[in-house]
């Protein structure tokens, strides 16, 4: 692969980002900088930290340890999802359809950093 934009854990991290930050934008005004700020920023570390440890891929440890971010950043995010859905049931559309998105993306990214531990060659 010639570029982070190659990989489908960033394609699918970065697409579900603008639906999270879309989302966060409906939530009440008091909220917009307390947890819809929470939900765009972990949403938006998945991909920023696919994009800074790809840059860093010639580093296995280093490429590992921001995948790594990378997926606790996913995690975060659905438990943003579940907390904004408890308080403003209705705020996030297809609410479940959203989380196992962001569940599938997150064993994707968990994958990809197995494939890396094992066969990635600096």
């Amino acid at each position: 692969m010639s570029s982070y934009k190659e990989l489908e854990i960033y394609k699918l991290g970065l697409e579900l980002f603008y639906q999270a930050h879309s989302t966060s934008l409906k939530l009440p005004k008091y909220e917009m900088f307390e947890l819809g700020s929470q939900l765009r920023r972990s949403s938006d570390s998945v991909s920023t930290n696919i994009v800074e440890g790809y840059g860093r891929k010639r580093y296995k440890a280093d490429f590992i340890r921001f995948l790594t971010y990378s997926w606790s950043s996913c995690l975060e995010t659905v438990f943003h999802i579940e907390k904004i859905n408890a308080l403003y049931p209705n705020v996030i559309d297809n609410k479940d359809e959203f989380i196992n998105r962001y569940n599938e993306l997150s064993a994707k990214i968990y994958n990809f950093i197995k494939y890396v531990e094992e066969n990635w060659k600096t």
